[in-house]
């Protein structure tokens, strides 16, 4: 039986009023220790953080942020594994017997031109290899993750004396595309040699309150997939559109009728989202393209509600394309790029680590029952087909007093996720830190 199936046997029930003896409880004055270490890193964790942040690199891409960790892993003399999944970085960290825990960052940015004003803010476009350019920013605290690892790495290097096993850290490409945690799985992450996980552990920023963080059991984040749809008709000049069939308003017309699907197709019971994230046709004002492309962003909880999405998207686009009059041989193929299931924290390590972090936050500062959320991951798709359980951690990174304005005003968050103002303030990056080493000790130390 494996140490993952004897956490599991243990259970308990999902009140967490008692979480099972994973590892020797972590002392106020070891939270204290570890604490203090972070402390006395900050300067550098936050030198890091902004210069990441200057520095963003999107999926797959990740080659500068990749070097960055891999130096900084090997000088705190971790044995450190470059290139898997292109630009993925493995550091292990062997400190005696006892469970192997890993632990993962994600690296790459977004296509998203920056608006916080920040000294730290990017500002320079990122050129692709067919010599175009785009815009591009951490608009999501991946930059912070990164961070975060790094500051637990040394933390853990300090509190070697305090905790026993093996420390597993990574940095994985591409999570934007859902298709990092795969690509690493394939290049053998899992295969190479390194340490067997027997526990999981990762954490993402939201932008709630600095101070607030999450870890609650069950589903936390829904499945998502990414996929393109390419509508290929007749070209030709934009004063006869009757010799041509104008791919730009079928891709409109599906824009349209893919609206329809959550609120018409599928039980309202079952949440779900369809975003038509990008629409690309043509170039010249006068010619009437020959295709048109729509990038398509799903989300969803169960498999069921998955498969009906993506019948009825190619239903739609099947009699879109016969109503213009093309045959049937120029109904669009989805081209199916990322995808995920949907994040499943482990009950009994949320409950092993909670008293720990609610010592470090204090009352009220850990939240235990929060909703899942629409969001994606593809952290989980690496321990995919393991019995490897994991808990996923989300970190509050917002300026306390912009959460309580935006509170105030009767908005949720202050920004989102993904948007040009999303901003992660400084106190964030040394408390991040502590709160990922503080949940490794709760699952290490002796």
């Amino acid at each position: 039986m494996s140490f993952a199936t004897r956490l599991r046997c243990l259970g308990f029930a999902a009140t967490l009023v008692a979480a099972p003896a994973l590892a020797a409880p972590v002392s106020p004055a070891l939270i204290a220790k570890a604490s203090a270490a972070i402390d006395a890193d900050s300067a550098r964790l936050t030198a890091i953080f902004k210069d990441l942040h200057q520095h963003p690199e999107i999926a797959f891409t990740e080659t500068r942020t990749a070097g960055i960790v891999a130096r900084e892993l090997k000088a705190l003399g971790y044995a450190v594994t470059t290139g898997i999944g292109k630009t993925g970085v493995v550091g292990v960290l062997r400190n005696g017997p006892g469970p192997t825990l890993w632990f993962r960052a994600d690296m790459d940015s977004n296509s998203v031109l920056e608006a916080t004003g920040l000294p730290w803010a990017a500002t320079t476009p990122q050129r692709l290899a067919d010599g175009s350019e785009i815009p591009v920013m951490h608009a999501c605290g991946h930059d912070a993750h990164v961070t975060w690892l790094l500051g637990l790495a040394k933390a853990m290097t300090t509190l070697k004396a305090d905790w026993s096993g093996t420390l597993v850290v990574y940095a994985q490409p591409a999570e934007e595309i859902g298709m990092g945690a795969q690509a690493m799985v394939k290049d053998g992450l899992l295969t190479r040699g390194f340490p067997k996980p027997d526990l999981a552990l990762g954490s993402h920023a939201v932008p709630l309150a600095v101070g607030v963080a999450v870890n609650a059991p069950g589903v936390r984040m829904a499945g998502t997939d990414q996929l393109d749809v390419t509508f290929t008709g007749v070209g030709g000049h934009g004063s006869s559109p009757e010799l041509a069939i104008d791919p730009v308003v079928m891709a409109a017309q599906a824009v349209l009728a893919y609206q329809t699907i959550v609120s018409r197709s599928v039980d309202p019971q079952a949440p779900s989202v369809l975003t038509v994230g990008a629409v690309e046709a043509g170039r010249d004002n006068n010619v009437i393209p020959a295709s048109a492309e729509l990038r398509l962003n799903l989300r969803w909880f169960d498999r069921a509600t998955r498969d009906r999405l993506l019948t009825r998207i190619d239903e739609i686009n099947k009699g879109i394309v016969l109503g213009a009059g093309l045959p049937e041989a120029k109904v669009p193929v989805r081209e199916m790029k990322g995808s995920a299931g949907p994040l499943r924290n482990d009950p009994t390590l949320v409950a092993a680590v909670t008293p720990a972090l609610t010592t470090l936050l204090g009352d009220g500062k850990l939240l235990t029952d929060f909703p899942s959320v629409m969001g994606s991951e593809d952290f989980q798709e690496a321990f995919a087909g393991t019995d490897v359980p994991y808990t996923f951690l989300l970190i509050g990174i917002a300026e306390p007093a912009r959460f309580a304005a935006a509170k105030a005003a009767g908005r949720p968050f202050p920004f989102a996720n993904h948007n040009n103002d999303f901003a992660i303030d400084l106190p964030a990056i040394p408390l991040g830190a502590k709160i990922d080493t503080v949940a490794a000790l709760a699952l290490l130390a002796k």
